[in-house]
């Protein structure tokens, strides 16, 4: 066996392969709980179904699906021929993973687009941003992501070195010939990146626009209201801007990587490619299990949220009762901000 193969089956040496292995494992357990947890978090409790948090419930689906395809990762990455998975496997492989990114990108650009709304035209956005109408761009959103990764089933399978007299020992999952040689991956990876880059511009308008307006707001005369409103507008934002920069830093290079090595020639080429591609995989799957700790360490009322799923069916301590008449007052007062402000900004609250 040549020397660059140091293990069966596959491209990379053993001491690549564990760590690789195990940073996969542990986003995967990360990744599922996480994004369990968020959505048991959003459609368990009244208070945590805004609109802003109905598009992060679909996004944890989105990320759930993704982590599907970890384990056939792995495997193509200790044993990259023969693939005994068959040929429908392989084709869904690639569909989910292309079409669960197209649904993770929309839906931030989505998102984005109703923050920008519920900040910079508040009035507007009360009448049109409802719950009833997200749930409709959630499903449009996942309809169009899927139906324009539907042709990634028809650009890959199950290749053999020799057509003619095929080697089974020799099955990989990959691009076609016929995909490469009549140009359509090629256009493929085009519209992939272009699903990538277009909304990765528009998001710096929208965040640029909220951020002028938020700026903005701080120089006008607010009551305790339209304070806890703007409040909790910025604080939306500041998660959201994260999310945002996470996706991007995280599938960047996948996007860099499939333009620069789209086809390779040379042996050099080719090992390069390989480094990159593994490095890439590792951050897809960080992209996909990153989000809900985010939520836990910029949302006091996400990790509230979380202790009250852990602790449901347990009753509250009873409160011990000082100057009632104050304490009476005090509430009333918190209630009426409260609810003007929730009448303000209903539904368009996040995390």
């Amino acid at each position: 066996m040549d020397d660059e193969y140091h293990y069966e089956g596959s491209l990379f040496p053993t001491s690549t392969l564990i760590p690789v292995t195990v940073i996969c494992i542990l986003l995967f357990l990360v990744g599922v709980f996480g994004n369990t947890m968020t959505i048991l978090i959003i459609q368990r409790f009244k208070d945590m179904k805004t609109t802003t948090n109905l598009y992060l419930s679909s996004m944890a689906v989105s990320d759930l699906l993704i982590f599907l395809c970890l384990p056939f990762d792995l495997y193509r990455l200790w044993k990259y021929v023969p693939w005994v998975f068959g040929e429908t496997v392989c084709r869904l492989f690639h569909y989910v993973n292309e079409g669960c990114t197209h649904v993770t990108i929309l839906h931030i650009t989505a998102l984005s687009m109703e923050r920008y709304l519920a900040i910079c035209f508040p009035l507007r956005a009360k009448v049109v941003v409802t719950k009833r109408r997200v749930q409709y761009i959630i499903m449009a959103l996942w309809t169009f992501a899927l139906l324009s990764a539907a042709p990634m089933l028809f650009l890959v399978g199950v290749e053999y070195d020799n057509n003619t007299h095929p080697d089974y020992s020799t099955r990989q999952c990959k691009h076609t010939s016929y995909a490469i040689s009549s140009g359509q991956l090629h256009t493929m990876i085009w519209v992939s990146t272009t699903y990538f880059f277009c909304p990765m511009f528009c998001l710096m308008f929208l965040y640029g626009s909220i951020g002028r307006t938020l700026w903005k707001s701080k120089k006008d005369l607010a009551g305790p209201s339209t304070l806890s409103r703007q409040s909790s507008h910025r604080q939306t934002v500041r998660i959201l801007v994260v999310v945002v920069l996470a996706f991007v830093i995280c599938w960047l290079p996948f996007h860099i990587g499939r333009n620069l090595f789209a086809q390779v020639d040379t042996y050099d080429e080719a090992k390069l490619s390989q480094d990159f591609n593994v490095a890439s995989m590792v951050l897809c799957y960080l992209s996909a299990s990153i989000n809900p700790v985010l939520y836990n360490l910029m949302s006091r009322k996400y990790r509230a949220a979380a202790h009250r799923l852990f602790l449901f069916g347990h009753k509250p301590l009873p409160r011990q009762h000082g100057n009632k008449k104050r304490g009476a007052s005090e509430q009333r007062h918190q209630l009426s901000i409260r609810k003007e402000s929730t009448t303000l900004a209903e539904n368009v609250t996040g995390v």
